[in-house]
Order: C-alpha cells, then structure tokens, then sequence
C-alpha cells in the first residue's frame, strides 16, 4: 500500500476509528512484505485413510515438510472442491468437512482446527486481473487439504485457506488463473495442489489394495509420460491431456483429481527445480506420485 493511498483510506474513516483501522492496515501491510521463493507441492493425496494410517506416503509427506521453510499461510486447490465460478475460502475459523462415508469412526473424529485468512482471501480475490474470484464462507477444508496437510503441519498452527475448482472451465483456464496468482509465492504462501494424478476408481484392484505397489499397463503409460512431461516442463502436453492416448483417458475419467496438478505447473517458475517423490501405483488404477517445485 503506497502512502498516498494510505492517507486517502483514513480520510474516509470516522475519527473515533482511526486508531483501530491503523493497526489493522498496518498489520495488512506488515503480511504482505516480500519474502524468498515459496515452494509449490503437488501432493497425491489418495484414500482419506492416509489421514490416520502410518504408511510410505505418509512418511514421504512428513519427510518433505522438514525441508519446507515455515509458510505465513497455505491455498491449497483440492479435487474435492468443486463449484460453478472461482471461489476462495474467507472464513476465520475453517471447519473439518469429512467429505466421504464407509470409513471407520476414528476418521471422521479428525479435527483440524487450522485458521483461515480472510485478509488474504481479500487480496487473492483483488489480486488476479485474469478471472473473476468471490468470496465463500461456507465451505471449509475438505479431506483433500486436511487429510495431507496435517502431516506437513501437525500442530495445525498454519492458516490454511481454499481456491475451489471451476468445473465450468477447460485446463487452460486453471492453468493461467495459477499463473496470474504467482506472486502469492514471493508473500510467504505455500501452494498445494491436493489430488492424483492417475485416478479411476471404477478400475480398482480392490484386491491389491493392501499389497505390494501395482499399476495396471496403462496406469503405468500414462504415468510415466506425465512424469516425463513435468521433468521436461512440457506443460502444453499436460494441459492437453484430453488429445493425449487412450492410457490418459483410463487414467482421468474425470479431470478433478488432475487439476490440482495444473495449477501447480501454472504457479511453476522458470528457474524452479522439479523433483517427484511418493511416486508408486496403488491397486492398479491409483498413482500416488507428488511432486515439488523449488
């Protein structure tokens, strides 16, 4: 906020607010000091059941948020929020939503009690001159965010807020909204995009489920030249995974767990270095590959 604009916001205050509203912008000001490079973390975010269990993932999540520099805040994009336009959470107090059923009760006892951070909610929804962003104070944090995120910040000491995925737009569109909120990196704010990148649930091997890592032949496919794509940062070839061959159609049936991908590559920045981890197929239709850019 530059002084001019400063002076004219206090002009328009009642005198006996005066005091307050300075604090208050100050304090706005203060958060959005520049800060180094955030990182943006893909995460497979898989069964909710990872929320609770001790497994591989699990440790690969908790393993990489010890190299991961303490955020001010997180936006997390989740599969599991879906609307009709962009919504961001601006809530002071997100709630646990447990979004899903047949699982055991000490599931949905999770709580996580994370913060929201409805100023910066406020200045995502001014800060991107691509897309139309509004305001929602309903939704919460969804088991795609909190089932993931717990593990990085157990404490639950982090503000944690959603950008909801428009189902009403093509990848391209998720993709530049990303890249027009880039700067949310260089404001202390840590990206997670929370979802898989090969998902198709009606192809289970439920058998497999609890066994050794397993892929089906076109899970594999698939996978592996989405992996290559993102090593090689040919973003083009992901965002246009609809023209891509059959072992990608099998892999996303539906693009919801796939976005969050895309948006992670729209916040990626030319000089950031690429590494995959969490990476192995589960029950045959299932990949829980992660990945970071720094």
């Amino acid at each position: 906020m530059n002084r001019q604009r400063f002076l004219q916001t206090l002009l328009i205050l009642p005198l006996g607010g005066i005091a307050m509203k300075l604090n208050d912008l100050y304090a706005q000001q203060l958060s959005w000091e520049t800060t180094e490079k955030m990182p943006v973390l893909f995460l497979g975010h898989g069964s909710p059941m990872n929320a609770i269990e001790e497994n591989e993932f699990v440790q690969g999540f908790r393993k990489v948020s010890s190299g991961l520099p303490t955020p001010k805040a997180i936006v997390c994009v989740s599969a599991h929020w879906e609307t009709k336009g962009t919504y961001v959470t601006a809530m002071p107090m997100p709630r646990t939503i447990h979004d899903f059923g047949g699982f055991p009760k000490a599931l949905f006892d999770v709580q996580y009690p994370a913060p929201g951070a409805p100023e910066l909610a406020e200045s995502i929804k001014s800060l991107s001159d691509f897309a139309q962003i509004e305001l929602d104070h309903h939704w919460g944090l969804d088991h795609g965010a909190w089932s993931v995120i717990k593990h990085l910040y157990p404490e639950a000491n982090i503000p944690v807020i959603q950008l909801s995925i428009d189902y009403s737009q093509g990848p391209e569109y998720h993709y530049q909204l990303a890249q027009s909120l880039r700067q949310l990196r260089r404001k202390g704010v840590l990206i997670i995009g929370s979802g898989n990148m090969v998902h198709n649930l009606g192809m289970v091997a439920w058998d497999k489920l609890n066994g050794p890592a397993y892929g089906y032949d076109w899970a594999l496919e698939a996978s592996a030249e989405m992996k290559s794509n993102i090593l090689s940062g040919h973003d083009q070839a992901l965002i246009d995974f609809k023209k891509q061959k059959k072992s990608w159609q099998l892999a996303i049936p539906t693009p919801e767990h796939y976005l969050p991908l895309i948006y992670t590559l729209g916040f990626k920045e030319k000089d950031d270095e690429i590494g995959l981890f969490n990476d192995a197929p589960v029950a045959g239709s299932l990949t829980m590959t992660s990945v970071k850019f720094v």
